[in-house]
C-alpha cells in the first residue's frame, strides 16, 4: 500500500505538473500483473479532468487498486474456465450489434423524432385512460405560510389569507416575501397533503371529512405561526386531476412515440431492403 500510494503521487505530480509529456513517460508501467501492464498512458485517460490533486491521487489509488484486481480475476478466470465457457465471440457480437443498433436509433430519434406532446394529446388520453390515474392520498391546491410568532400584523396576514379577493392575495405576497420564514402560494398546482403536513410540526388532521368541512389550518411551535389555506381538494380513490399526472402522461406519450416511430423504422428498412434486394430468404 506504501508502494501503491507513492506511485500514486510521482503519477500524479507528472499528470498535472506540466502540460507534455514525453512518449517514454506515458508508457511507463503503474503497475503489472503477471505480464499484463497498467502505464501511465492508460491512467491518464482514465482519470476525470479538472480533478483536484488531492482528487486525483484518491482516484489514481483507487484506480490501481481495482485494475490489479480486475487483472487478477481475469487471469484466474482464464486459468480455471474451460475452453467452451472462455469461448464469448457469440456474446460480443450479439452485445456489439445492440450498442450499434442503440446508437443509430439515438442518432435518428434526436435527428427526425419530434418530442412535442400538446395538450390535447395529455387531455385525451387522461379522458380515456382516467381509471389508471385514481389517487392513492388527498392532494390540495391552497397557500402554505411559515411566520414568525412576532411578525408584525398578524391579524391582516390570517385576515388575507383566508381572502379570495384578488387585492388581498397580492397584499398577502408583498407581506410574506418580507416577513414569511417560508410562503408557498400553490393555487394553479396540486400539492400532496402529506407534502404540506411534514412541513408543520402538528400534521393536517387525517380525517376522511376534514377537507370536506375545513378551509383553514393553524398549528404553532415554540417559535413560529403555520397556516393552510385549502381552496380546493381531491381525495384518496378519487381520479387525480389532470394538472396533478400531466407529467406522468406526457412521459407516457413520449414513450409511446418512441416506441412507434422505432417500429415504423424498422418497417421502412425492411421495405427498403426488399426493393433493393439486399434480402435473401432460404
Amino acid at each position: 500500500m506504501r508502494l501503491a500510494s507513492f506511485t500514486g503521487i510521482l503519477i500524479v505530480y507528472i499528470l498535472t505538473s506540466c502540460n507534455t509529456i514525453s512518449n517514454h513517460e506515458t508508457s511507463a508501467p503503474v503497475a503489472e500483473v503477471d505480464g499484463q501492464i497498467l502505464t501511465i498512458d492508460e491512467l491518464q485517460k482514465a482519470i476525470p479532468k479538472n480533478l483536484s490533486k488531492n482528487d486525483s491521487l484518491a482516484f489514481t489509488q483507487n484506480y490501481i487498486s481495482r485494475w490489479v484486481k480486475e487483472t487478477l480475476l481475469l487471469r484466474k478466470a482464464e486459468l480455471n474456465l474451460s475452453p467452451e465457457e472462455k469461448d464469448v465471440n457469440q456474446i460480443l457480437k450479439d452485445y456489439r450489434a445492440s450498442l450499434l443498433i442503440n446508437k443509430y436509433q439515438q442518432k435518428l430519434l434526436l435527428a427526425k423524432h419530434s418530442p412535442l406532446i400538446t395538450h390535447n394529446e395529455i387531455e385525451d388520453y387522461y379522458n380515456q385512460m382516467s381509471e389508471n390515474f385514481i389517487l392513492n392520498e388527498d392532494v390540495i391546491q391552497g397557500i402554505f405560510i411559515k411566520i414568525p410568532l412576532n411578525a408584525p400584523k398578524l391579524s391582516e396576514l390570517k385576515k388575507w389569507y383566508k381572502s379570495d379577493k384578488p387585492e388581498d392575495l397580492v397584499a398577502l405576497e408583498e407581506y410574506c416575501y418580507q416577513n414569511a420564514q417560508n410562503f408557498d402560494n400553490f393555487l394553479d398546482k396540486w400539492v400532496s397533503v402529506k407534502t404540506i403536513s411534514d412541513l408543520m410540526p402538528s400534521p393536517i388532521p387525517n380525517n376522511p371529512n376534514f377537507l370536506k368541512y375545513n378551509k383553514f389550518y393553524e398549528t404553532s411551535d415554540s417559535l413560529s405561526h403555520y397556516m393552510v389555506s385549502f381552496r380546493d381538494y381531491h381525495k384518496t380513490d378519487e381520479v387525480a386531476p389532470i394538472q396533478y399526472v400531466s407529467d406522468k402522461i406526457k412521459a407516457i406519450l413520449l414513450n409511446k412515440k418512441r416506441i412507434e416511430f422505432i417500429q415504423n423504422l424498422e418497417e421502412e428498412l425492411y421495405q427498403e431492403g426488399l426493393k433493393q434486394k439486399v434480402i435473401k430468404f432460404y
